[in-house]
């Protein structure tokens, strides 16, 4: 039988105590790298892709303009920057008001243009350029929202003095019911592909995993040219027709099959 002194117990529970210290040690240190972790349900780098179908769907609506904008203006050329500046000046302030006298309102009256450049001589024979001018070219976009009087309106700023006439654009004011009517024949369009897709390849729609959407009004320019001089008050009334517009709109839908 063997036994233990009192000398030799006390360093071995010296030693334990040493060793229990340090295992706490360990755990505190250690504690939340050996803590218990939540398992994932699903690992996403094992995850299998969502099956699609790509398509595209177009929606077209015809639509009639209800208002036109109007694009005229004046150009002048002298031989001084004040000259060029105060007949444009004149033949500016006498447009606006004829296109007012014809029912534009002056909230429809918008200037989009108005510069000054130096006019050059070039017929020198290869000599430096010679400075012969300024020109001023000023134009406004007048909104007509009454399409009865467009022909009034374009004559009576031609007859007032204007000398350019950009442009007839025609367009639906407010597009926010043709744009939902094409949006809706868009998605139809993209559901109808889609379907027959699926049925030939023997699945089964599930669900949409995205839509993107591109919408586009097609005006109708109609580019006329004064060609520098005002129109006779006796000639005829200038012949304007409306037509019609086009609104689209495009959608690409991905739809989830299983």
């Amino acid at each position: 039988m063997t036994s233990l002194t009192g000398s030799t117990a006390r360093p071995r529970l010296g030693w334990l105590a040493v060793g229990a210290f340090a295992g706490l040690a360990l755990a505190v240190a250690f504690g939340p790298a050996l803590a218990m972790r939540p398992a994932r349900a699903v690992d996403p780098t094992t995850t299998t892709p969502e099956h699609t179908i790509s398509v595209s769907g177009i929606g077209r609506v015809t639509t009639t303009p209800d208002v036109a904008d109007v694009r005229v203006g004046v150009q002048v050329t002298r031989t001084k920057v004040r000259d060029a500046q105060a007949a444009a000046a004149t033949a500016m302030a006498a447009v606006i008001a004829a296109l007012k006298a014809a029912g534009v309102a002056d909230k429809d009256i918008q200037t989009t243009a108005l510069s000054l450049q130096p006019v050059y001589d070039y017929s020198s024979n290869g000599n430096t350029p010679k400075l012969t001018g300024y020109q001023i070219v000023n134009s406004v976009t007048a909104t007509v929202r009454r399409l009865d009087t467009i022909s009034d309106v374009i004559d009576g700023a031609l007859a007032a003095g204007a000398t350019t006439l950009d442009g007839i654009t025609f367009r639906v004011d407010d597009q926010t019911a043709p744009e939902a009517q094409a949006r809706a024949a868009a998605m139809s369009d993209a559901r109808a592909k889609a379907d027959a897709l699926a049925k030939a390849a023997g699945v089964t729609i599930t669900g949409v995993s995205s839509i993107s959407e591109q919408s586009a009004s097609v005006p109708v320019p109609m580019p006329y040219v004064a060609g520098g001089a005002a129109l006779d008050k006796a000639a005829p009334s200038t012949p304007v027709q409306v037509g019609t517009n086009e609104v689209d709109v495009s959608v690409n839908v991905v739809y989830i099959i299983p």
